[in-house]
């Protein structure tokens, strides 16, 4: 049977199997057991309603007049009003008795749902595994950041860097892990992953154009020249970082070519990239 696409639902003897039993394999139910004569019923089931359309979809208020019920009433045990059960998969996990504060409730609450980044990871992940990295990347750089950076979503992020070979980010990330994350499998393939990409990096023109900036590391032709070497061999950050220098040193070099050089690898990135945001802040303040 579907997921009941309501937040509240009053339950009878007829809805009774679906919605505390099958819908509370979907998410939790709150199971709000209440009166017409109960005073503290009158304060607790508007502040549960209210949190059931906050919280809009992760949990189903289904509301049980006890008067009115009392199969499902006794069924539960219940022995004063209001009192509140909490069920996931079928089975009571938490609840109380008597009118909590609300802050005590969204406590309970939380202890029991995924965390708020949780969604954006599983949908990062399908989006990985439709080839799309780049997508999935701005979901995990904003879960990782909700997450107080989760090791797990890292690796998610380094993998996304790994597939875009944007080697130097996911190093960044790889580099940061502890001796006891590192022993974990999943890293250790990112890792190897990293160091094969970083070896094939260096092209022969790459390393040429570096041996002749070591002579001469004044040369704003060659410095454009690398930037474009290193854009090819998707090295986007030592790119927009080489084009950079040059534009410090001359901002209208060769004509304005050494900016639209650096407004097409910049223009390559997704929107909102924070290596994107990071070097338009850093043209603005030269071409301004």
């Amino acid at each position: 049977m579907e997921s009941l696409a309501v937040n509240v639902i009053d339950v009878t003897e007829q809805n009774f199997q679906q919605v505390l039993l099958e819908e509370s394999t979907r998410r939790l139910v709150l199971v709000d057991f209440w009166a017409e004569w109960c005073s503290h019923c009158k304060v607790l089931t508007p502040l549960l309603e209210k949190l059931a359309e906050e919280y809009n979809g992760q949990i189903l208020l289904a509301k049980v007049n006890a008067d009115e019920q009392q199969a499902i009433t006794a069924q539960f045990g219940i022995r004063s009003l209001p009192t509140v059960a909490i069920m996931k998969d079928g089975q009571p996990i938490d609840g109380f008795a008597g009118a909590e504060p609300e802050s005590a409730i969204r406590e309970r609450l939380n202890a029991h749902l995924p965390a708020p980044w949780e969604a954006a990871v599983k949908d990062a992940m399908a989006l990985m595994a439709e080839g799309r990295p780049d997508e999935a990347l701005s979901l995990l750089r904003e879960a990782y950041v909700l997450s107080n950076e989760e090791f797990a979503i890292g690796l998610l992020m380094a993998e996304c860097y790994l597939d875009l070979k944007r080697a130097n980010e996911a190093a960044t990330i790889l580099d940061a892990a502890t001796m006891e994350q590192q022993l974990e499998p999943k890293y250790k393939e990112l890792f190897a992953r990293l160091e094969l990409m970083q070896e094939a990096a260096d092209t022969p023109a790459i390393l040429e154009l570096q041996q002749k900036l070591e002579q001469d590391p004044d040369n704003l032709e060659l410095k454009t020249e690398l930037a474009v070497q290193f854009s090819q061999a998707e090295r986007v950050e030592e790119s927009l970082q080489s084009i950079f220098e040059v534009l410090q040193k001359d901002k209208n070099f060769q004509d304005g070519g050494a900016r639209k050089t650096m407004l097409d690898i910049l223009n390559s990135l997704p929107k909102g990239d924070p290596l994107a945001v990071k070097y338009q802040r850093k043209l603005f303040t030269i071409l301004h």
